[in-house]
């Protein structure tokens, strides 16, 4: 049986279904509680009438349900080249908190940002959310209809600012938070440009010689009748099989990229790709700790705002872009709700959450200290993951070295062993 989870703004109700996920639907519904309070968000089904059967069961008043279309992959390349950059959102989340503390009006500092964005689907965005404003939106709901560009979590997080007053502290706080990831994300880029670069020449090479200069010396080596090595017999099929059907092997590698990148996009895939992710010997524990140092840096500044508890466990899971830690965070949220102490949930997913966080934790339940903690061990996992990318960026240039001068000696291995038999016949 496979749970589908559906958000809405005070967290998440979890719906069992026994249809796949991937043949589902997603809607979009605005609805009301049995005290009044507003809901939006999304419930997935096989169709609209089952999605309203769930939201009815759940006791939500139903207002809209609007179908979500998942874009296809075609869609999604155009979208990949016009999209709004981390560094872009960065740069207008910084400029945003520096107006606000020199306590510029809202729509004076979007009004000048909007001047000033340089990024064409930034600027358009900018100015329907200044326009949204003046026609008496709030910010996050501005924010909302661009969902695109600005996550749930940067939304979630400028609505509690709204309700607590603390708008300029929370801009800072993003703008810090996705400095950090566009910091970490460059590292690893830049880390990965020359290893890309010497694997797609070795690729090219590879394949030049496999399919157009082991074919040539295939019929010398038949009629001297030359023992050829089974690595040497291997490559020689595969450069007829190159050389005769390059133009079905293009199409099946990019028919299958195609197809897992339609897949992974699906709920269900997602699901698979994230504990594949999680499962790898390397990355699963360096995956681990940057999921930990987000949950905890959205807690801090969640509390810090005066959210309770479980709904700032459900919106933090949202700076967490895995689906498997996202259900983990709102098991735990669950178990809170039920009278169960933070640091005790926390404790019971020890495979997800190290024992060191339900420990600090516990010390800040009992100190009364607790959003404390959780900055103490963000940063803590923050230095974690800094170390992990510094020593994985020092290890991948001597593995992929050695990677390759294997590789290159058994290429031409496979070559130079026979054209020496062939020497010797003669």
């Amino acid at each position: 049986m496979i749970q589908k989870v559906a958000w809405a703004l005070n967290g998440y109700f979890t719906v069992p279904q026994t249809e796949p996920v991937s043949n589902g639907m997603k809607f979009k519904y605005n609805a009301r509680t049995k005290t009044g309070e507003l809901q939006v968000g999304y419930v997935e089904a096989i169709n609209r009438d089952v999605a309203t059967n769930i939201l009815q069961k759940h006791e939500l008043y139903l207002l809209s349900l609007e179908e979500v279309r998942v874009p296809g992959w075609y869609l999604s390349v155009v979208n990949f080249f016009r999209r709004v950059k981390i560094s872009d959102l960065m740069v207008f989340t910084r400029q945003l908190a520096t107006m606000l503390e020199a306590e510029m009006p809202l729509t004076d500092a979007l009004q000048n940002l909007q001047r000033q964005t340089k990024n064409p689907l930034l600027k358009e965005a900018v100015f329907d959310i200044s326009s949204d404003i003046d026609a008496g939106l709030s910010l996050s709901q501005a924010l909302e209809k661009h969902s695109n560009i600005f996550s749930e979590f940067y939304i979630n997080l400028i609505r509690s600012a709204e309700v607590t007053g603390r708008m300029e502290e929370v801009m800072t706080f993003l703008a810090d938070y996705l400095e950090k990831q566009l910091a970490l994300t460059s590292r690893v880029r830049n880390a990965m440009i020359y290893p890309a670069f010497v694997v797609g020449l070795f690729v090219v090479v590879a394949g030049i010689l496999i399919g157009v200069v082991f074919p040539q010396l295939a019929p010398i080596f038949s009629e001297a009748n030359v023992e050829l090595p089974i690595l040497t017999k291997i490559l020689l099929a595969s450069g007829n099989f190159v050389a005769n059907w390059w133009w079905a092997l293009i199409i099946g590698v990019v028919m299958m990229i195609i197809l897992l990148v339609d897949y992974f996009r699906s709920s269900e895939g997602r699901v698979v790709f994230d504990q594949i992710l999680l499962k790898v010997p390397v990355s699963g524990k360096l995956f681990k700790k940057i999921y930990v140092s987000r949950f905890a840096e959205g807690m801090k500044i969640l509390i810090k705002g005066g959210i309770p508890i479980t709904q700032a466990m459900e919106i933090a899971g949202h700076t967490i872009d895995s689906s498997i830690y996202q259900e983990e965070i709102h098991v735990i949220a669950e178990s809170v709700r039920g009278g169960e102490l933070l640091s005790q949930s926390l404790a019971r997913s020890s495979v997800y959450f190290p024992d060191l966080v339900s420990q600090m934790v516990a010390v800040g339940e009992s100190t009364g200290k607790t959003e404390e903690m959780f900055g103490r061990i963000a940063d803590f996992y923050n230095r974690e993951v800094n170390d992990a990318v510094s020593n994985l960026v020092e290890l991948i240039q001597p593995t992929l070295m050695v990677v390759m001068g294997v590789m290159i000696g058994l290429l031409f291995a496979s070559m130079l062993i026979p054209i020496y038999n062939l020497v010797q016949v003669f």
